[in-house]
Parts: structure tokens; sequence; C-alpha cells
């Protein structure tokens, strides 16, 4: 078979967003979706608007986000839409919260953990998406990339909840078991890529690397220097690739980030989306310079 192509670029400008975007040759029709982190109130490190201006644009996109399932600036869509103002998306973007009106669920028939997947209702009015995540740390998941916005980035609410919890309803996202949470990503981020098919695609931006989220109101400020941009038709593969710059890097804050992704066994989120499908974490990486 042949390798997944992943273009990289380490001269980050907006610019290089919309050239890697191009590089994909998977042009974006009828309504797009560009799904990214807008950001917890008080975090220093997520992606801003006048860097991804130039990508949304080119696309036309509608930036989507949906509410989280934990007490904070974006757990509901009032607070949510109000901090999205604050931190610029709604100034240069047309902004939707997907599981505003409630929320739908796709099915897995070949879930490890999870079966099904409950997302934003609203995500049926897209017919192409662009997933435009933020490389970095996670404090539970080990790292954050494409799959990890594809899953938990587009779950409804209480689908994240459904997630963390591995199918289970009631239980507290924040002690269930936690190979079985970063399984169920994988499970809930393959629904998204078989609603989408052949009309998605992939970039992330190893920039601002924290072991910390986005979602962190408090996040440790980036513990190495920027490594680049990267995109793909193949999210296992970007993940990967991403994951693999990290490990080749000799930034002494390379360690850091190292430690946290293995301290959280996040490679088996990689792992098992390979298992259901999702791509391969066999790649080509082509570098461009420019």
């Amino acid at each position: 078979m042949e390798k997944a192509k992943v273009y990289f670029t380490r001269e980050i400008t907006p610019e290089n967003l919309v050239m890697l975007y191009e590089k994909l040759g998977r042009p974006l029709t009828g309504k797009v979706a560009v799904k990214l982190h807008s950001g917890e109130d008080g975090n220093q490190n997520y992606m801003k608007p006048e860097f991804v201006k130039d990508i949304i644009n080119h696309i036309n996109g509608t930036v989507v986000e949906c509410n989280t399932a934990y007490e904070g600036a974006r757990n509901t869509t009032e607070k949510h839409i109000e901090l999205m103002e604050k931190h610029g998306w709604s100034k240069y973007f047309n902004v939707d919260i997907l599981d505003s009106d409630g929320e739908e669920v796709l099915e897995n028939p070949n879930g490890e953990m999870i079966k099904k997947n409950y997302v934003g209702s609203k995500m049926k009015n897209y017919d192409s998406m662009l997933v435009l995540s933020h490389f970095k740390g996670h404090p539970m998941g080990g790292f954050g990339g494409a799959i990890k916005n594809l899953s938990i980035g587009l779950a409804s609410s209480h689908g994240k909840s459904y997630i963390h919890n591995s199918g289970v309803e009631d239980g507290d996202m924040f002690k269930s078991d936690h190979d079985s949470f970063l399984k169920s990503m994988a499970d809930s981020a393959k629904t998204i890529t078989d609603f989408y098919q052949d009309k998605i695609v992939y970039i992330n931006a190893m920039v601002n690397m924290s072991v910390d989220c986005d979602c962190c109101r408090v996040a440790k400020d980036p513990c190495m220097k920027d490594i680049g941009l990267l995109a793909s038709l193949d999210p296992v593969a970007l993940d990967q690739a991403c994951v693999d710059l990290v490990y080749q890097s000799n930034d002494p804050g390379r360690d850091e980030l190292v430690d946290r992704i293995e301290s959280r066994n996040g490679l088996l989120t990689i792992e098992s989306a390979e298992k259901q499908g999702m791509g391969s974490r066999s790649y080509e990486l082509i570098e461009i310079e420019e």
C-alpha cells in the first residue's frame, strides 16, 4: 500500500496554512466547517484568529465548536458564544456551536469500547470539514491533535462525558478507566471520518507546545520551541508524524512533552485509531522548504 502523505513546513505563517491545504489536492466544497479550539478563558496558548484567518477565508469556512462537559467559560452555548466574541472568533468569522440545538447519534458498529457517538446536531448542516488542530500536550490524553479534535472536539457536551466514561452514562469522567477512554476517543473519531468520507482534510500546527491543553484555564507555558505546520488526508499519519517530530527533536524541553505523552499512554489513541481503519501510522513526510 502507498504510504500516507504528510506535508510539512518549518515556516509557520498564515500563508503556509493555505499552501499546505492546496498541497493536499482535496478542495472542500459546499458549506465548510472549520473545527478548531476556541480556547478556554484565561488560556494563553490556543491558536489566535489572526493566525488562521487566511485559511478560513480561503475556504469560506465557518468556525465550529461544541460545548464542554465541565465547568468553565464554554459549558453552555451562551457562555461559549460570549467567549468566542472575547477571543475574536466572531470578529472575523461566522461561528456555530454545533450542539446548541441538541445532539445526534453516529454509529460505529466495530467500536472497541463504544459503538455510538453523540455529536452536535448542527454538524449535519456542513458538507465538508477542515480539522484545524493545535498539536500540544494534554492532561488526560497525553497529547491533543487531529484525532482528539475529531472525537472530544466534535462531541456534544453529553457526548464528551460519554467518551470519557467509555459509554457509562452516569460515571465520573475524571475517574474512569484511562485506557478505555483513550480507545473510546478512537471509536468516536471513526464516526466522524465515516460521516465525511473524502470531504475532510487535516492540518496540525506544532506551535505553543505546552504539556497542557487549550482547555486549561491556567496552562503551563510552552515547554519547547515551535516545530512547524503539517497537513494530511490521513489523521492517524498526521498525529503520528507530529509525535515523531517531538521525539526526534533535540530541544531541551522535548523531554517534558514526551513524559506527558508516555505517562498518559497517549500513543494508545493513535494505535486504536489505526486498528479502527481511520488511517495508517506509516507515512511519507514531505518537507516543503520555501
